[in-house]
């Protein structure tokens, strides 16, 4: 399959900049699989399509403020001469720092992608508000780097310091203190991601309650969301792409109520790509790891009954997994329709349930 068969136009104004005052307030376009139609509803309908027999299943990983901006020190770029005016600029100029995960056991050492990485070899250092470093110890492809922190204390009590909400680059704008709340899932506790599990991002603690009451279980999977989600497809060839591996975790007693569901309700393609994971693995029992499953046509899905997921980018690993669960021309006619009907889009849009 060619990387172009997934590709769709969209008006920029279509992109949502910010969230709504009201998570719950999305629209939500119901996708129906085996009739081949859709219809539009509110995201608060959900729980009328769910009822006793169903697992809704929530990824509970936590957004850290993986963001970060400094001055680098200039110790390992290319000479230049004395004179040129912009030398100053050159040496200690501006660097963007994105934090991935944690690259080992020890917490001050990151996978990160870097900007401008082309400038930033390994012996690089780079200066942060509130007197953190951090260093380059090693390159990777495609800007990634791997940094070491130099820190008197808690790293993630730095970042909550000095770092930023790591909004996605289509929200064309810095991030705000209302982020620090709207870009966090309402049940979100485990730190680690550097984007949101965006497909939860409209839930609040009166709609779970309406998910439970119409009979539904609902069970959390924890999988930290990062490169493996959000990287760009850099081949032509669909099937030629690779995944990063993003980790991810089952508890037991969530694991108990997967076991006893008739149908498992995905929110979100990274609940969908642990669902998978953990019946390639096993079954649902406890079990922690990484996950580098890419899931595009003519996957064969042994867990997910249906998927609640928001509008995803052209050309993408994500677009590809809903294409893989819905098919691709069902898939592609209901975004046209979206997009023809002024839903909005990306992570601070509307969804979509396909059942």
């Amino acid at each position: 399959m060619n990387l172009s068969d997934f590709d769709y136009p969209l008006p920029e104004d279509r992109i949502a900049q910010h969230p709504l005052e009201d998570r719950a307030a999305s629209r939500m376009l119901v996708l129906y699989r085996r009739e081949g139609r859709w219809e539009d509803r509110m995201f608060r309908d959900l729980p009328s399509f769910l009822g006793p027999g169903d697992c809704l299943v929530l990824n509970d990983s936590r957004v850290i403020p993986a963001r970060l901006y400094g001055r680098r020190a200039g110790v390992r770029a290319l000479p230049i001469g004395k004179r040129n005016p912009k030398r100053w600029q050159y040496l200690t100029g501006k660097v963007e720092v994105l934090l991935l995960e944690p690259a080992t056991e020890d917490p001050n050492l990151w996978r990160a992608l870097v900007h401008p990485g082309r400038k930033m070899h390994i012996g690089e250092r780079v200066f942060f508000d509130g007197g953190l470093e951090a260093e380059v110890v090693a390159r990777g492809q495609y800007g990634e780097r791997t940094v070491r922190f130099h820190c008197d204390g808690d790293i993630y009590q730095k970042l909550e310091e000095i770092g930023h909400v790591p909004l996605p680059p289509y929200i064309r704008r810095p991030d705000e203190p209302l982020d620090r709340e709207r870009y966090q899932t309402v049940f979100a506790r485990e730190p680690g991601s550097a984007a949101a599990p965006t497909a939860g991002l409209h839930f609040t603690p009166e709609i779970l309650e309406a998910c439970r009451a119409a009979g539904a279980q609902i069970a959390y999977i924890t999988l930290h969301v990062g490169l493996g989600t959000f990287q760009p497809v850099h081949t032509e060839i669909v099937e030629q792409h690779r995944l990063h591996a993003e980790r991810f975790r089952i508890r037991e007693e969530e694991a108990r109520k997967m076991r006893a569901a008739r149908r498992l309700v995905a929110c979100g393609t990274t609940v969908v790509r642990t669902l998978e994971t953990a019946c390639r693995r096993g079954g649902f029992v406890e079990m922690s790891g990484q996950t580098d499953l890419y899931i595009y046509p003519g996957f064969e899905f042994r867990a997910t009954g249906a998927m609640l997921t928001n509008f995803h980018l052209p050309r993408s690993s994500l677009l590809i997994l809903v294409c893989a669960f819905a098919g691709r021309d069902l898939v592609l006619a209901a975004y046209r329709h979206a997009v023809e009907a002024g839903y909005r889009f990306y992570s601070y849009g509307d969804c979509m349930l396909i059942l």
